[in-house]
């Protein structure tokens, strides 16, 4: 195996990113994420129409005869 010094200190330096994410005073990015309302509606428009094409093409229970 070869030694390799970029990936020697990419690894120490991501590492220390890490660690130092779970510093109290560590910066915090906002989760909440804006989108626009043309983006919203047309989202939930597409997961309704892949919803109803769900629908359609799920198997049905096969029909099992009882007998009588």
């Amino acid at each position: 195996m070869t030694y390799e010094p970029t990936a020697a200190n990419l690894a120490v330096e991501l590492t220390r990113r890490h660690a130092g994410s779970a510093r109290p005073d560590a910066p915090v990015e906002s989760d909440q994420r804006t989108r626009p309302a043309a983006t919203t509606a047309a989202r939930l428009r597409l997961a309704g129409s892949l919803r109803a094409v769900a629908g359609w093409v799920e198997p049905r229970p096969a029909k099992v005869c009882q007998p009588g």
